[in-house]
């Protein structure tokens, strides 16, 4: 599929997800598989940009093409004049953020609140789409509550304004993240435009993914939290969709590689005391991911040290690595 000028080498993307897809786990994703990996979403206030979380979710340097980053607000004026400067930086996709669920977000009248406003977003997809050359997306959810499934008129009107691409997450913006997605809205959707669409919500096996494509018709499918301490799932999602075949997950020696090559990274993007914190979320969710591991030691959760936690998690992980051997 195309976005603009990028043909994209998979029809898989990484979801935007605040605290989570930093640089570093996009470059992750993107060398597993995902033809997309947008940046945590950033405030179309730009004089909240000097601040070290800003700076860091603006941080594309050394990142593949097509660079995304994602923008959120409510000012049509703010978010173009974000988009201007974003591109000027090298963001080649913008996309804007209709689906966030979040209550901080949505009580400044951003994120997917937006979507009960359709003057509002009409406004907004026309000042973002005319301020910059370079694509615009848009990922959004169903609609505000069950009662109020409008993501058809929005896409729609989202074609119309020359927006290139739509996210569709299949749950409202009350549901947030409880129950189960549903798809025939976005069915509905990829019937609708002629623009593409990906798929989002509850994807999280190669199985599931080909599944929901045959259900909705969409170009691809973007994947959220089943990438979290699993980001090898986009290579497992590729070669089953590529080729029927089912792969396993990476050896215990791959995974080792991933998890330490990505702990240097954090520690590198965020600098020692910061890039340690960051890296115990991470490290929680690739220990649900290790069939050996019933918890991780308290050490390695503990350590306030580069050093110290790369070593700790290294011998945990070939400790783990000889009882995997030995229960086989």
């Amino acid at each position: 599929m195309n976005i603009g000028p990028f043909r994209l080498a998979s029809p898989l993307a990484l979801a935007p997800m605040a605290g989570v897809t930093d640089r570093p786990f996009r470059l992750l994703c993107r060398a597993m598989g995902a033809a997309l990996a947008a940046s945590e979403m950033v405030t179309a206030d730009t004089t909240l940009w000097k601040t070290n979380k800003s700076r860091r979710r603006l941080d594309q340097s050394g990142e593949a093409e097509p660079r995304v980053v994602q923008i959120a607000g409510s000012d049509p004026a703010m978010l173009a004049r974000a988009a201007q400067m974003n591109v000027e930086a090298g963001a080649q996709i913008i996309d804007i953020n209709m689906g966030c669920p979040a209550k901080k977000v949505c009580r400044s009248a951003a994120g997917s609140a937006l979507m009960r406003d359709e003057a509002l977003v009409r406004a907004i997809l026309e000042s973002v789409v005319k301020a910059v050359t370079v694509p615009v997306t848009l990922k959004m959810r169903t609609g505000w509550d069950r009662d109020n499934r409008n993501a058809v008129s929005i896409a729609r009107m989202a074609e119309d304004t020359g927006v290139a691409a739509l996210a569709v997450h299949g749950r409202t913006r009350a549901d947030m993240f409880t129950g189960e997605a549903e798809f025939a809205t976005v069915a509905d959707v990829v019937r609708s435009v002629s623009i593409p669409v990906f798929a989002n919500g509850d994807i999280d096996s190669p199985e599931r993914a080909r599944e929901v494509l045959a259900i909705t018709g969409a170009a691809g499918v973007m994947i959220g939290r089943a990438a979290h301490g699993r980001p090898w799932i986009f290579r497992q999602v590729k070669t089953y969709l590529a080729t029927g075949i089912a792969v396993g997950p990476p050896c215990h020696r791959e995974v080792r590689d991933i998890i330490i090559g990505h702990l240097e990274s954090l520690h590198d993007f965020y600098g020692e005391d910061v890039g340690v914190r960051m890296a115990r979320k991470h490290l929680g969710w690739y220990c649900r991911h290790l069939p050996s591991v019933p918890r991780l030691p308290v050490e390695l959760l503990t350590a306030t040290h580069a050093v110290d936690q790369l070593r700790i998690a290294d011998e945990f992980l070939a400790a783990s690595a000889g009882m995997t051997s030995q229960a086989a």
